[in-house]
C-alpha cells in the first residue's frame, strides 16, 4: 500500500504520459487514464490491481498490455534462485571454516590474518567486486589457462547442461558471497569466543569431554544463534532483491534485473508483484529462523511448550 501510494505521489511521475509516449494528444491521454482506470480514486485502483494480482493473476505491464506479469517473474525466478543457492553454500561454509578457525587460534597470527581478510571483503562493493571479476575473468586473463573456461557473460539452465550452468554462476557466487563470508566469519568467531567463556563449556570440560565435542556439541549450537538470526534476516533480503547488482553485472535475467528493468520504466505491476514476492520471502526466512532456534535452544522449545 505504501509503494502503491509513493508510486502516485512522486512528483514528475506520471504513468499516463509513459504509456502513451511523447508528444501524446490530451485525447490519447484520456483515453489511456480511462483504459487503464486512472481516472478512479486511489483505493479503487489498489483494489483493481490487487485483484488482478491475487485473484485473477493476468495482471499485465503497463508498458505493454500483453505482457503478463506473473508468467514473466515465474520465468525469471529458477535464474535467480540459481544465483541464491551457490552464494549461500558459499557464504556459510566459508564463513563456518573461517570462524571456527579463527575462534581456535585466537590471538594468532592465523586469527589476525582471516579477521584481517574478512574485513577486506565487508569493504568492498559487490557491483565493483563483479566488475573487476569481469575485466579479469571475460578479457585482461580470459585466454589464459587459468580462466579460458568461464563462458561468456549469461545463464544456462541446469537441465540442458548442469557442468554449463556452474561455470557462469561459479563466479557470480563468490562475488556475491565475499560480503557475508567476512561479516559472518567475525560475527562467528565473535559468538564462538565469548561461549568458551560460559559456566557450561567449564562444566563439560571437567566431565572430560573432547575438545571436538565440546565445540561442536555445546559452544557451536550456543554461538550459532546470532549467525541463524543475522542469516535470517539477510536471506530473506537476498531473495527480496539484493540479487539485483550480481544480475546486472553478469548479465543474468533473473528475478533482480526484471525489477531493476521495472524501476527504470516506472512499470507500477511489476514493481507491486516484486515487493508482495519479497514480502514473503521476509516472512518465510524469519518462520524458518524461529523453526531454528528451537534446535539450537533448548529454552526456546521450552518456552513454546509453556
Amino acid at each position: 500500500m505504501i509503494e502503491f501510494l509513493i508510486f502516485f505521489a512522486t512528483p514528475g511521475v506520471d504513468p499516463v504520459a509513459n504509456i502513451a509516449g511523447r508528444g501524446a494528444s490530451p485525447e490519447v491521454l484520456a483515453a489511456v487514464r480511462h483504459s487503464f482506470g486512472f481516472d478512479e480514486p486511489f483505493y479503487i485502483q489498489y483494489l483493481q490491481l490487487m485483484k488482478h494480482l491475487l485473484i485473477d493473476m493476468d495482471l499485465t505491464s503497463y508498458s505493454n498490455r500483453s505482457y503478463q506479469v506473473l508468467p514473466a517473474i515465474l520465468k525469471s525466478l529458477p535464474v535467480t534462485f540459481s544465483v541464491i543457492l551457490g552464494t549461500v553454500v558459499i557464504w556459510l561454509i566459508a564463513s563456518i571454516v573461517i570462524g571456527v578457525v579463527a575462534a581456535m587460534n585466537q590471538g594468532k597470527l592465523t586469527d589476525k590474518v582471516l579477521m584481517a581478510l574478512g574485513l577486506i571483503g565487508i569493504s568492498m562493493p559487490v557491483f565493483w567486486v563483479g566488475e573487476v571479476a569481469n575485466m579479469v575473468t571475460q578479457h585482461k586473463f580470459h585466454d589464459s589457462w587459468l580462466f579460458s573456461w568461464v563462458p561468456p557473460l549469461g545463464y544456462v539452465p541446469f537441465t540442458e547442461d548442469p557442468v554449463g550452468w556452474f561455470k557462469c554462476l561459479i563466479i557470480p557466487w563468490v562475488t556475491g558471497s565475499i560480503l557475508y563470508v567476512g561479516i559472518y566469519g567475525r560475527l562467528l568467531r565473535s559468538s564462538l569466543i565469548e561461549s568458551y567463556h560460559e559456566d557450561f563449556i567449564r562444566t563439560a570440560r571437567a566431565k572430560g569431554l573432547s575438545e571436538t565435542r565440546i565445540l561442536f556439541r555445546h559452544a557451536m549450537r550456543t554461538a550459532m544463534i546470532p549467525f541463524v538470526s543475522l542469516f535470517g534476516l539477510d536471506l530473506g533480503a537476498l531473495i527480496a532483491g539484493s540479487t539485483i547488482l550480481i544480475e546486472i553485472v553478469f548479465g543474468l535475467q533473473g528475478f533482480g534485473m526484471l525489477t531493476f528493468r521495472a524501476l527504470q520504466g516506472l512499470d507500477l505491476p511489476f514493481m507491486m508483484t516484486t515487493i508482495m514476492y519479497g514480502s514473503f520471502f521476509v516472512v518465510a526466512s524469519s518462520t524458518l529462523v524461529d523453526i531454528i532456534y528451537g534446535y539450537l535452544d533448548p529454552r526456546v522449545r521450552d518456552a513454546k511448550s509453556r
